[in-house]
């Protein structure tokens, strides 16, 4: 049975943890190093000696922000930084330490983001006891049946794992490594086979928990709960659509998808089953006591973190479970969760800095009162939508999507009777196909550079363009079921309002 590596347990929180060897090669010129550098000291140059008026000083603090990450400045630092010289500039230096000051505070102090490192902690404990390697060997043993069979327990690993961790690249790292060996070994076709991998990997954002939907749900200030329990009936929507779409491309294509499965029978079947178990009652707890009213979000947080501690522990095996061995795997999983929180919540303060930034320029007003001018139906606003974060997904990532345009979209979307929840679903969907678009996809670059390796290509050649290939029928998919949920916004609501 394979067990996670350690690349896979480090990855909890996608955007946060940064992953040099699954991020595609940043080679920048010195001469592109210098002049960003030259723009970013213009910038600032120009924002705090001269008079510009307070709608300039907030497209200026944009610009700046996206200068710096473009010169590699972490997100939230970027974000920070170029926030401060635009507060100086605003308010001048006693107003901006003030404000910089109260911002941090309430921000690490919002009750909304008590889930996070309960759900992180639950994400990491999993991760470690080897429990998304059982639940990919059950799979395969039920659904290796059916046309395109490999590639379906892939797609449905990827739905059962999203339940278990947060985290779009943890899941994709797990599923790579466990599965994309099994298909290319079989003779699937590279592009199915890697695009099955990629995509269940997006699922891991959109059925909770989801890091990225508590994170929008801090910054729109509705209720965690509803907003988790939205992403549930869409995320299980996506699941039957991909694999609708693997099915139908191993019919019409038999050999992208060899039959396997003559070593299965009922009774490997049957031995699979007990390793289930663990993720379900995670399952039971966290979505469960949510979905009954049962327990508040922060409470099945934290029962789904005491639960995932016990059972990965005694997963552990006999041999690892002594006292010390326990303390050891006691602190790796804090350690692992403690670093998670801390680079998250420094991204979360440089959010609440920028939209501060933008809400006293007067920017996002005048982007709110431009949209409304627009007169635009609400399923109009929507579908220009999808083109525009498509677009912003070829060069931006989830977290900074979402911090960059919710604060200056929610006043409109509300003045058109958009609910706030629904749309948090909408764009967290809308964060995962940028995250596998071209010419960017970081997930496809993930899973591109993993099978490179020789023990997972199995001497097949993976090429970048096999990726890209494999996960467009699938967008394409995701695209027709957010326009479907636009069309009919009670399939995502229903839940909630239950």
């Amino acid at each position: 049975m394979t067990k996670p590596t350690s690349a896979t347990r480090a990855v909890v929180v996608d955007d946060v943890i940064d992953l040099p060897a699954a991020r595609p090669p940043r080679r920048v010129p010195s001469i592109a190093v210098w002049l960003l550098l030259a723009g970013i000291a213009a910038l600032c140059s120009v924002m705090l000696f001269t008079d510009l008026d307070r709608i300039t000083v907030g497209i200026t603090t944009l610009v700046l922000m996206i200068l710096l990450l473009a010169a590699g400045v972490p997100i939230g630092f970027a974000m920070i930084s170029s926030s401060i010289v635009g507060l100086l500039s605003l308010s001048g230096g006693r107003v901006a330490t003030a404000s910089t000051s109260a911002i941090v505070y309430d921000t690490v102090a919002s009750w909304t983001l008590n889930v996070v490192p309960l759900f992180v902690l639950m994400g990491v404990a999993m991760w470690k006891g080897g429990v998304t390697a059982r639940a990919y060997a059950a799979a395969r043993q039920w659904m290796s049946w059916m046309p395109g069979g490999l590639a379906v327990a892939t797609n449905f690993s990827g739905a059962a794992l999203a339940t278990a961790s947060g985290s779009t690249l943890g899941i994709t790292f797990a599923l790579t490594r466990m599965s994309l060996p099994e298909m290319l070994s079989r003779g699937y076709k590279p592009s199915l086979a890697t695009g099955a991998v990629t995509m269940a990997g997006t699922l891991g954002q959109i059925i909770p928990p989801s890091i990225l939907m508590i994170i929008y749900a801090g910054v729109v200030s509705v209720p965690v709960g509803p907003q988790l329990l939205a992403g549930v009936v869409p995320g299980i929507l996506l699941a039957v659509g991909f694999t609708v779409t693997i099915v139908l491309w191993a019919t019409f294509q038999p050999s992208a998808a060899p039959r396997s499965g003559d070593d299965i029978t009922w009774r490997s079947r049957a031995a699979s089953l007990p390793g289930v178990i663990p993720l379900g009652l995670v399952v039971v707890t966290v979505i469960g006591g949510m979905a009954f009213g049962l327990v508040t979000a922060t409470e099945s947080a934290a029962l789904g973190a005491l639960i995932a501690l016990v059972v990965s522990w005694a997963m552990l095996g006999r041999g690892n479970r002594g006292p010390r061995s326990t303390l050891v795997y006691i602190r790796d999983t804090v350690l692992g969760t403690v670093t998670s929180i801390a680079g998250l919540f420094i991204i979360l303060i440089g959010a609440a800095m920028i939209t501060r930034v933008l809400t006293l320029s007067g920017l996002a007003p005048a982007i709110t009162k431009e949209l409304l001018d627009l007169n635009l139906s609400r399923v109009e606003l929507l579908l220009v939508l999808i083109v525009a974060y498509i677009i912003l997904g070829m060069f931006l990532e989830s977290l900074p999507m979402i911090l960059l345009t919710v604060p200056i979209l929610q006043a409109p979307l509300e003045a058109m009777g958009v609910d706030m929840i629904w749309f948090g679903v909408f764009l967290v969907i809308m964060c995962e196909i940028g995250m596998v678009f071209p010419p960017i996809g970081m997930l496809v670059f993930v899973v591109h550079r993993l099978a490179q390796d020789p023990d997972i290509s199995q001497g097949v050649r993976v090429t970048l363009n096999d990726v890209y290939k494999g996960v467009m029928p699938f967008v394409a998919v995701t695209v027709l079921i957010t326009v479907g949920l636009i069309v009919w916004p009670d399939i995502v609501m229903w839940l909630p309002n239950q």
